[in-house]
């Protein structure tokens, strides 16, 4: 390795995407736990005209977001308790760009570490790890994938850079298990000195959401995201909501510009059709319900319930799980094989009886 780079990058496990490789024309793509649904056309004719018509390419990007804050936060005011300002909201180029501000504003030049519990989003960890900081890993609790809170807390009292950053998805991807109340209790007794992360990327399937508590809790920052509801993934915007002096050290740290007029076009557009676009996710939660069932029912395989719009379960015969993935993929189906087991996203209801029946296929080989 060249000399003038990071020696501690040579064993960095980058995120991994699906390669185009040896893959069938027609693909299941069940491994990204993406909307099964692409924008109506009508919303991307409207796209497309404001293209034409408003979007000036020769200019930069409205760096500030301004009217994207403000409609995002009367979206959010719409389930939550608290009143939210645009002052309390920033826009990054997804929600890995907000992790990645987070991280330059608490952690970075030995000031700390981050705490996640493991298994969950690996994104944490793998940012944290190329700006050089500790990450503290928490194992969940094996059974019911719940934090094992007293394990936790010892890291917290033992590391070293001090833990400045705790991360917690909400729903955990790829478990698929929301908080317990003892969870929620846990975090909310947190000493100010770290700032909890609660990522919701899953909000809009699971209707959880824990906004209600960032007027009680200054050092609690929520992330959002329109790359699964609201259908915008190839858009890659995200946000974050939470106590005002957080938002603009964040809006410091991140690069100017950092968004594309497109895709803040793009996410005004969603929300103000929201109603259309969020009316499809009880066909996606059925569709979840009715693969969990049939997944409950084979002795080959345990599953845990979902309230995200993906399901997890592992084969009884670990040995057997990377060999279904690949017969899965050589038929045209991608899922994800992670934290010794598999991750599927819930598709359209064709895409869940091909994945099935070629799931069906496979386990009465064994």
């Amino acid at each position: 390795m060249a000399t003038f780079l990071r020696p501690e990058l040579s064993n960095l496990r980058a995120y991994s995407t699906p390669t185009s490789d040896s893959l069938p024309l027609e693909l299941d793509y069940l491994d990204t736990n993406e909307f099964p649904w692409d924008l109506p056309t009508a919303l991307k004719e409207a796209l497309a005209q404001q293209y034409v018509s408003t979007l000036a390419s020769h200019r930069y990007p409205d760096s500030h977001h301004w009217p994207l804050r403000q409609a995002i936060a009367r979206y959010v005011n719409e389930h939550s308790s608290t009143e939210i300002s645009p002052h309390q909201i920033a826009v990054g180029n997804g929600s890995d760009e907000l992790i990645r501000s987070i991280l330059l504003a608490t952690a970075i030049g030995g000031y700390g570490s981050i705490l996640v519990a493991e298994p969950t989003f690996s994104i944490y960890g793998i940012l944290a790890q190329t700006l050089g900081i500790p990450v503290q890993r928490s194992p969940r609790d094996p059974d019911t994938f719940a934090v094992q809170i007293a394990e936790a807390n010892t890291l917290i009292a033992q590391a070293a850079p001090p833990v400045r950053v705790l991360f917690m998805l909400q729903p955990n991807s790829p478990t698929g298990n929301p908080l317990t109340a003892a969870e929620v209790d846990w975090l909310r007794q947190l000493p100010e000195d770290i700032l909890v992360v609660i990522d919701e990327a899953y909000f809009e399937f699971s209707g959880k959401t824990l906004v209600g508590d960032l007027a009680a809790h200054p050092n609690w920052l929520i992330l959002r995201t329109f790359s699964k509801a609201f259908r915008l993934a190839a858009h890659r915007v995200g946000y974050a909501i939470g106590n005002p002096e957080v938002i603009a050290v964040l809006e410091k740290v991140r690069l100017p510009y950092n968004l594309p007029t497109f895709s803040q076009v793009a996410a005004q557009v969603a929300l103000d059709h929201r109603q259309t676009l969020l009316a499809e996710i009880p066909t996606v939660l059925a569709e979840r319900e009715r693969l969990y069932e049939r997944l409950q029912a084979c002795p080959q395989l345990r599953v845990w319930p979902s309230v995200a719009n993906f399901l997890f379960f592992r084969l009884q015969e670990p040995q057997y799980t990377q060999p279904l993935c690949d017969a899965l993929r050589r038929q045209g189906t991608l899922v994800r094989a992670i934290a010794g087991g598999i991750r599927v996203t819930i598709g359209t209801p064709a895409e869940m009886e091909r994945f099935w029946q070629r799931l069906q296929a496979f386990l009465h080989q064994l």
